[in-house]
């Protein structure tokens, strides 16, 4: 009994658990904070060995997105090569937008709760140490000022997201098409060699 008891203590949960609360602990000097660039997103190191199709991970934390790991065939043609290089340069390119779109939203709602909560003479944390929140209403005043503030990015990310899109569906479609007509191209000789 008791060596199981050590054994969950020492698992590599339970330590990865342990770092976690001993970081939340952690004090920085504000100096520090304030010079601080964002940390770059970090990808999870794991790929899996023998990958024969696409394979799509868990959600990253900050972008919400799930990474995906092309499955790259051996007699991979320059065309699908192309396809699949463009796929991960949109997706690598759409998991940085919207990392730090998420940075940055979630840092405005924290002022704008933190503003809010000072106007009203409340703290940020009720009796009980539960954080306080707003109501709808007054926070529509900030996803309305967010959305504002953030238009012509948003309206500029939509552009390149269309754009991305349409010639991944162009290449797709070529490389669909040239691997019909390779298909039929192969059957076509191989029963010309059959009536021989």
């Amino acid at each position: 009994m008791a060596s199981r008891s050590a054994a969950a203590a020492f698992s590599p949960f339970a330590l990865s658990a342990a770092r976690r609360l001993v970081g939340l602990n952690m004090r920085k000097c504000s100096s520090k904070l304030a010079t601080q660039q964002p940390p770059k997103p970090k990808r999870s190191p794991f790929r899996p060995e023998a990958v024969t199709h696409d394979w799509i991970g868990p959600p990253n934390p900050l972008s919400n997105l799930r990474p995906v790991v092309y499955f790259v065939p051996e007699d991979e043609s320059e065309l699908q090569r192309r396809l699949r290089r463009l796929r991960q340069e949109t997706e690598d390119w759409n998991h940085e937008f919207w990392t730090q779109q998420n940075i940055s939203f979630n840092k405005g709602k924290d002022s704008f709760i933190s503003s809010q909560l000072s106007e009203k003479g409340l703290s940020l944390r009720d009796e009980n140490g539960r954080r306080r929140t707003l109501g709808s209403e007054d926070m529509a005043v900030f996803y309305k000022s967010f959305l504002d503030t953030n238009r012509t990015r948003h309206s500029d990310y939509n552009k390149e997201w269309y754009r991305r899109n349409f010639l991944i569906t162009l290449l797709m479609g070529r490389v669909a098409l040239k691997a019909s007509w390779r298909s039929i191209t192969e059957r076509c000789r191989k029963t010309r060699a059959d009536d021989k």
